[in-house]
């Protein structure tokens, strides 16, 4: 089942000649894991920025499960949203540094009435459970965690509105490599357990290769080569794809 189709995105910055997403169409199915590889800078943070209404997109129609999102009423998106979630590339930026991990947690419930305030507690040891973690970490703030830890909690905070969809934006970059295997095996984990569908977006080949169905290559804004894991791996066509690979 397709369940996000993206169809001529555009999107300019205007202090920027060059456009940041330039025409971009492409399709997620329903349980797959869609890897975007690409260098910094050539547009994967603003494709997903753009996907999850973040920023406004110029041109196009972001499809979720049959509704063009960049049409829908703000109430019928605000319901739409908590399907749609992110987890992203710096787990420290992403926390808010005064709060504890329970209450960065319970807030997504706050924001999403998702969950009856007499279930919060149980529900959020369950999450951290889930990824690792446990109550113990209820009253930690984020400088007392590990990097994986405090990944750990994106996660779960990510997981906390019952997501079907998920974009992970470099979500193992800034963590040491024995612990970006840790966190890798614990999405795939997860994208199973759940059947999640994931947007996973890296500069890294190697790590895209360990976790994608299929891979979508992307330079200057603009898809230049897309298809199957094996495909893109084994026989890459595209010279920028090949100097993704020699750089593993």
């Amino acid at each position: 089942m397709e369940l996000l189709k993206i169809d001529n995105l555009h999107k300019t910055f205007k202090k920027h000649k060059v456009p940041a997403v330039s025409g971009v169409s492409f399709s997620i199915f329903k349980g797959e894991v869609l890897g975007l590889v690409g260098e910094s800078g050539c547009g994967k943070s603003t494709l997903a920025k753009l996907i999850l209404l973040l920023i406004g997109a110029d041109k196009g129609s972001i499809f979720y499960k049959g509704k063009d999102l960049l049409k829908i009423s703000h109430s019928d998106m605000r319901k739409t949203r908590k399907d749609l979630q992110i987890i992203f590339q710096d787990p420290y930026a992403s926390l808010d540094p005064r709060m504890k991990i329970g209450e960065v947690i319970e807030e997504v419930y706050d924001i999403h009435e998702n969950v009856p305030k007499r279930d919060r507690k149980n529900k959020t040891i369950e999450l951290l459970e889930t990824v690792g973690l446990g109550k113990t970490y209820l009253n930690r703030l984020p400088s007392e965690l590990s990097g994986g830890e405090r990944q750990r909690v994106g996660i779960a905070r990510a997981l906390a509105t019952d997501p079907e969809f998920i974009i992970c934006d470099e979500p193992v970059s800034s963590l040491d490599i024995s612990i970006q295997a840790q966190i890798l095996n614990l999405l795939i984990e997860l994208q199973k357990k759940k059947n999640l569908t994931y947007l996973f977006i890296s500069h890294d080949m190697g790590v895209v290769g360990s976790i994608c169905d299929r891979v979508m290559v992307m330079c200057s804004g603009k898809f230049v080569e897309s298809g199957s894991y094996e495909d893109i791996f084994k026989n890459p066509k595209h010279l920028y794809t090949k100097t993704l690979l020699e750089s593993i």
